[in-house]
């Protein structure tokens, strides 16, 4: 057998790119091929990923050529490659770069040393209303507040834009990292945290300043925005998805920091303080008296000079911040995430609003490095009972993935993994609240939603960080900020349809490294041949991007293995 025929890769004319999973290739190329393309599929023995403009111009962004693609393309391939592929793979990552913003005194112009490129855009309408004259052949000059929206409008038509036009001071404040944490404990960032800070401050240049770091969750991403955060030295806006995660940022920015205490402002329901280090939530921002009124606290990005917007977990970032954030391209602008899939599609405005992706790491990598703990990924598949499963065929299909999800066989595989982790510490993860209260009156355990009061949640995260509590039942308030670095085991009952952000959330919640070097088990309950199993495929495409295996069993199976294990 020849070695081209051991190849995993099929390219097809379509830009979908199949993967056998058996290949002893597989994993070189999935993470080769992951710097250019999007995961679709997740099938057990093929992987479909696609080339799209938008994974194309961010490989760009992070130094990828042409060349570079094509290189990994033709050492996997099995077979030749459609004629077409190189010229569009070119033909899109020569568009990143082509265009230009970039600043001369007070002034900004749109440059490329393409002639009719400029002609084009000069003569589209939709681009030219944020255009004030044609300089030169290849320079248009650009109304200022425009810099966001002409970005925004370009990239719709396909034509990225590099900008280089700078950005303004904000107002000083010296922010320094500590060696040692305000607890005693030495700190430094690690190799990685300090990669993606010189990646994205770029030597305070043109370069730097705006863009997307993506690490796991666990990994440290609030320690990279401190890092960004010193070198800067500038009055900061953190804008979080939850109070917990505004809490969080208070805590280690006066853990970690120089920062005193008294110049770190909370701007949330509960207390409207403005400082040099201010820290919100999406949800105080986008709130207003009446559905077609204005946002009364968007006034907060003109309260202080900021010199730079810390967008936190910018994957939920709601689309009226996407609005103003088109005004505030003189800011710098960092984007922390797990994950840049948006449910929303709306990954083209995060690349021209917040920037390009700036700097990733695998979570495998960092789960080799030790970094982050060794998941086990597992999958049990569940029938309905009959009565349950007539009930299903009735109704229509929105309400279909609900009965489903709800599925009252679950409860028994519960109970048998509750059993097996009985000296663990457990997260039972649902969307449905029935549900979720129906496991915590089995267990009489604790569960936290979304109306739980804030001080409660805290005292029962306490008690599960102590040790006190050993199963916590969450609902979405799962997916969002959230540090519990003991979890260890979590079981997913039911989720946000096929969300994939939602499953890194998930996984990330057990993924802090073990004191005791153990590993980290990751349950899915799924009803087989449901809406319920067709939503955990798309949810698990997550898993297959960031190089995780997860095992498929059968719920009769998985109890039987469970029974001899403890006999």
């Amino acid at each position: 057998m020849s070695l081209k025929s051991q190849n995993p890769l099929i390219v097809q004319s379509d830009k979908t790119l199949l993967l056998e999973v058996e290949s002893p290739f597989y994993e070189s190329a999935r993470d080769e091929i992951s710097k250019f393309a999007e995961l679709e599929k997740s099938l057990e023995y093929i992987h479909t990923f696609r080339i799209s403009p938008i994974s194309l111009w961010n490989a760009a962004a992070s130094g990828m050529k042409g060349e570079d693609v094509m290189d990994v393309l033709r050492r996997y391939t099995r077979y030749p490659i459609p004629g077409n592929i190189e010229f569009e793979v070119n033909d899109y990552i020569s568009r990143f770069g082509k265009l230009k913003l970039k600043r001369k005194e007070e002034k900004i112009f749109l440059e490329s040393q393409d002639i009719a490129l400029i002609s084009e855009i000069w003569r589209n309408k939709k681009v030219k209303k944020h255009l004030t004259k044609r300089m030169e052949k290849t320079v248009l000059e650009v109304k200022p507040e425009s810099r966001g929206e002409i970005k925004h409008v370009l990239i719709q038509i396909g034509h990225p834009v590099e900008d280089l036009a700078g950005y303004a001071e904000g107002e000083h404040y010296p922010i320094t990292l500590l060696e040692k944490t305000k607890g005693g404990m030495p700190f430094s960032l690690r190799k990685y945290q300090r990669e993606a800070v010189s990646v994205f401050y770029s030597n305070a240049g043109p370069t730097g300043g705006s863009g997307t770091v993506v690490l796991p969750c666990g990994a440290g991403k609030t320690m990279v925005g401190l890092g960004i955060m010193s070198l800067l030295s500038q009055n900061t806006l953190i804008l979080c998805p939850n109070v917990i995660g505004v809490k969080q940022w208070i805590e280690e920015i006066r853990d970690k920091t120089t920062v005193k205490t008294e110049d770190v402002g909370e701007y949330t329901g509960e207390k409207k303080e403005i400082k040099p280090i201010t820290i919100t939530t999406y949800q105080v921002l986008t709130w207003r008296p009446k559905k077609d009124s204005e946002f009364p606290h968007f006034t907060l990005f003109q309260k202080r000079n900021w010199g730079l917007i810390v967008y936190d977990e910018v994957h939920l970032l709601p689309a009226p911040v996407f609005k103003v954030t088109a005004n505030l391209q003189a800011k710098r602008r960092l984007g922390l995430t797990a994950t840049l899939i948006r449910e929303d599609g709306k990954e083209k405005d995060v690349f021209s609003l917040i920037g390009p992706k700036k700097y990733d790491i695998s979570w495998k990598v960092l789960e080799s490095q030790g970094w982050i703990a060794t998941a086990e990924c597992l999958e049990i598949r569940v029938d309905m009972t009959p009565d349950v499963k007539m009930n299903y065929s009735l109704v229509n299909e929105r309400k279909r993935y609900r009965i489903a999800a709800e599925n009252p066989i679950k409860y028994d595989i519960i109970k048998d993994i509750v059993n097996r982790h009985a000296d663990d510490n457990i997260l039972v993860i649902g969307m449905y609240l029935d549900q979720l209260r129906k496991v915590a009156d089995i267990f009489k355990a604790h569960i936290i939603t979304g109306k739980t009061p804030r001080r409660e949640r805290e005292r029962l995260y306490d008690s599960f960080k102590r040790g006190e509590i050993k199963l916590l039942i969450l609902s979405k308030v799962a997916n969002f900020a959230l540090d519990l670095p003991d979890a260890n085991v979590a079981i997913q009952i039911s989720g946000t349809f096929g969300s994939r952000q939602e499953e890194a959330q998930r996984l990330g919640r057990i993924l802090r490294p073990k004191k005791d070097g153990s590993i980290a088990r990751f349950y899915s309950i799924v009803t087989r041949g449901t809406k319920d199993q067709d939503y955990a495929e798309k949810r698990q495409l997550f898993l297959t991007e960031q190089g995780y295996k997860y095992t498929i069993i059968d719920g009769t199976e998985f109890a039987r293995r469970e029974n001899s294990e403890t006999k």
